[in-house]
């Protein structure tokens, strides 16, 4: 599947966004959440858990990226960077829901985070109906 320059560009902004926070959280805990005004302490089960899924979401920024070179992998690729900046946000608004607001570094993070999900609503939207119908189709 050949992707639009759209696409390109949302699954490049996507991946990027979502590697170099990843990274950020494993080379450097205290300092990425001392920048939304968390202070860690030195307890290996906490850094522990942070890492792991900071681990994860690296992960999913190079499988968005991916997408871009192989296009076999595009799909996938739109599918990482979908679920990933519609989750974030979706658990930033529960939180937000029922703790109240969260610093400003926090909604500096979901508004950039829902920025790239409308970014890759749009990019995808087309394919993803056409995709949808055209199977849709083939089932009649």
């Amino acid at each position: 599947m050949s992707l639009t320059t759209l696409e390109k560009i949302a699954l490049g902004i996507s991946g990027l966004t979502a590697f170099g926070i990843g990274a950020a959280i494993l080379a450097a805990p205290h300092a990425f959440y001392a920048s939304y005004g968390i202070t860690l302490d030195g307890n290996a089960s906490l850094l522990s858990e942070l890492r792991a899924p900071a681990a994860g979401l690296a992960a999913f920024g190079l499988l968005m990226l991916m997408g871009i070179l192989r296009p076999a992998m595009a799909a996938v690729s739109k599918a990482a960077s979908l679920t990933v900046f519609l989750a974030f946000p979706a658990g930033r608004l529960i939180g937000l829901a029922i703790e109240g607001l969260p610093s400003t570094g926090i909604l500096a993070a979901l508004v950039l985070e829902l920025g790239v999900a409308m970014l890759c609503l749009v990019a995808f939207k087309r394919r993803v109906g056409r995709s949808q119908l055209a199977a849709a189709r083939s089932k009649s």
